[in-house]
């Protein structure tokens, strides 16, 4: 009997449990201690970059734009799994309903494949502002900043909206256990009592073309960027011309690194520790990385952070002398 007959004889499951963590039980409360603290962290640090560029009038260009997308989306992306994960270390009961399932997925999924757009539209913005300076208050207008942020979201909607209604589309069977902590794709279809090695080949095209895509426009720009950088005449201002680019150069390496070794694997590639180890490192320690990332080496963000601590430190100092 094959697997797929096997299968098909095992019942249908309506829920699944996320078992990643059942073996490190006497660990979990340390891990509740450890995620809160970074998922804190994550939250109150892309608050106060939003913050930031709110008040300060002279973060508001397309480049700072662009950065609140980033900083919402990242908010929303560790919040698609953590909260979730922190109560299942909590609990003995770690089931998740389908329906809970698919939503988190959704999300999930939707807000990965807009991250790679945004990046995409970070890199021409920057690909504009050194290349073409001249024209750059022309072809960065606001209106265009705003069709490149609903297209990024557009597309993530669209084509995760597809794919993931693909996956829940089939029928699951078996006990119901997830190797992992949030529901995933690769490790939900893999629960799939069918065959999908010809839906997982359309996948595999799907995350080639919708992932490896903004990631060459992302090459492309930065080669040329570092061709116009290297023919500034002045070590001072090339210094300056790639100060501006580093920031964004840090958190797409750390972004792509995960998502190419994750999602263009095929399916035999993947194991339970190895998606393990790289989900916790796109979902909870890149999203934390990337407000430091952009507040330490982004001499803008730092100056305007240190005027609004000095604003509210004279502004108490003047309380007390009224006082």
């Amino acid at each position: 009997m094959s697997v797929s007959d096997s299968r098909k004889n095992q019942s249908f499951c309506n829920k699944f449990t996320l078992v990643a963590f059942s073996s490190l039980a006497e660990l979990q409360t340390l891990l509740f201690v450890l995620f809160s603290f970074i998922y804190l962290f994550t939250m109150v640090g892309n608050l106060i970059i939003i913050y930031l560029i709110w008040v300060t009038p002279s973060l508001r260009t397309p480049m700072y734009f662009f950065l609140v997308n980033l900083s919402f989306l990242e908010m929303c992306y560790i919040s698609s799994v953590v909260p979730q994960m922190l109560v299942h270390l909590l609990v003995e009961n770690k089931a998740i309903s389908l329906a809970g399932c698919a939503a988190q997925m959704y999300i999930f999924a939707i807000l990965g494949l807009t991250e790679c757009c945004l990046l995409a539209a970070m890199a021409y913005d920057r690909f504009v502002a050194i290349c073409y300076p001249l024209h750059y208050t022309l072809l960065m207008g606001p209106s265009v900043c705003l069709k490149l942020a609903v297209a990024s979201w557009t597309t993530g909607v669209v084509v995760e909206s597809a794919q993931i209604t693909w996956v829940f589309t089939l029928p699951f069977c078996g006990t119901g256990q997830i190797q992992h902590f949030f529901c995933d794709i690769m490790p939900v279809v893999k629960l799939a009592c069918v065959d999908t090695s010809h839906h997982e080949i359309v996948m595999f095209a799907v995350s080639v073309l919708f992932i490896m895509s903004p990631c060459l426009f992302i090459l492309c720009s930065y080669a040329r960027i570092i061709m116009t950088i290297m023919r500034i005449p002045s070590a001072v201002g090339r210094h300056k011309a790639f100060s501006t680019c580093s920031s964004h150069i840090l958190v797409v390496s750390l972004f792509y690194g995960t998502a190419l070794f994750t999602y263009l694997q095929p399916k035999t590639a993947h194991t339970p520790e190895t998606d393990k180890a790289t989900a916790l490192m796109y979902t909870v320690i890149t999203p934390a990385l990337n407000p430091v990332i952009y507040t330490l080496r982004n001499k803008e963000v730092k100056e305007a952070f240190q005027r609004v601590i000095q604003r509210k430190q004279a502004l108490k100092n003047g309380l007390n002398l009224d006082n």
